[in-house]
């Protein structure tokens, strides 16, 4: 990151750069002087640069030069907040506020045997509680997904226990799924008539999902996915796959793969209404299948995790 990168959490407005010992910090994108985006600025002396008047930003978010007033007490007012920063996983994580819960851990991510792949990121009109409760679905594989992920002679779901321990969601499930395509050749389920893929989730709350993937031997997959709130109808998601076996295939070949199911996704999701998941559960009907939503619903509604 050699310049200022801006985006939103939350519809504030967020800058995030790095100093020279490489260090990720974050702060409000905004110059007190004429309220002019500082991510539209550059980078010197380990300081963000405003791009209209060129007044200097250090790591605190105060500013410690005027060039315009050479020499004069700079004036207290001359800063701009500050947020919680912490890079993990090659994600820059931001929090607005105190941090309510840790971050969730890969003991995998570092070990030489696996390798992980960034896709994405993926844009969406939607809120991120849309996006997440999405990927938890898996009545829509069969119809969105028919032949990736689902087939749609198998429509049924089989049964998901859902465990709630404090902020995390523990549960999974062990179905059939279709066989490898030829254009995506990604899952190390063995060549034969009906494979079984057994999933393991972590639902962090609000926006975060961990999945282990296996076929009952040693490969493995492991999804890391984390959707970032920008407003409650605008959310980007972050997709990062492990695995442990096909280390010499490219990257591509996943990457690609998961463009085409989120975009397969997307034109679904931008479609529901309301935005934003309706946390209570009276505003929509709920079967047994839906058994990870509804805890997941539930789980926010009850940690107030939601705006």
């Amino acid at each position: 990151m050699d310049a200022p990168f801006g985006t939103f959490l939350l519809d504030e407005a967020i800058v995030i750069w790095r100093t020279s010992d490489g260090k990720a910090h974050a702060m409000k994108d905004l110059c007190i002087h004429r309220g002019t985006a500082l991510s539209l600025g550059w980078l010197k002396d380990d300081c963000v640069v405003c791009p209209y008047h060129a007044w200097q930003y250090d790591r605190h978010g105060e500013c410690i030069l005027i060039p315009q007033a050479p020499g004069a007490k700079i004036p207290s007012k001359a800063k701009t907040p500050k947020y919680n920063c912490v890079e993990k996983f090659g994600i820059v994580w931001v929090a607005i506020n105190e941090p309510v819960y840790n971050l969730p851990n890969i003991q995998e991510f570092n070990d030489k045997k696996w390798q992980f792949i960034n896709t994405g990121p993926f844009e969406w009109d939607s809120d991120s509680s849309r996006q997440i409760e999405n990927f938890t679905d898996f009545g829509h594989f069969p119809w969105v997904h028919p032949g990736l992920l689902g087939n749609p002679d198998r429509p049924l779901v089989p049964e998901c226990k859902v465990q709630v321990k404090g902020s995390v969601l523990h549960y999974s499930i062990v179905r059939p799924e279709a066989n490898n395509t030829n254009d995506f050749p990604i899952f190390a389920n063995e060549k034969v008539v009906k494979p079984e893929r057994k999933s393991v989730y972590e639902l962090h709350l609000p926006y975060t999902i961990i999945l282990r993937l296996g076929w009952g031997g040693e490969k493995g997959m492991i999804y890391f996915f984390t959707s970032q709130p920008i407003s409650k109808n605008k959310c980007r998601g972050y997709c990062i796959v492990g695995r442990n076996y096909n280390l010499d295939e490219p990257e591509s070949v996943i990457q690609d793969f998961e463009k085409v199911i989120f975009d397969q996704d997307k034109r679904i999701v931008e479609s529901q209404r309301p935005q934003q998941v309706p946390f209570d559960l009276s505003e929509e009907l709920h079967l047994k299948f839906d058994s990870v939503a509804i805890n997941y619903r539930r789980t926010m509604k009850k940690e107030k995790l939601y705006y």
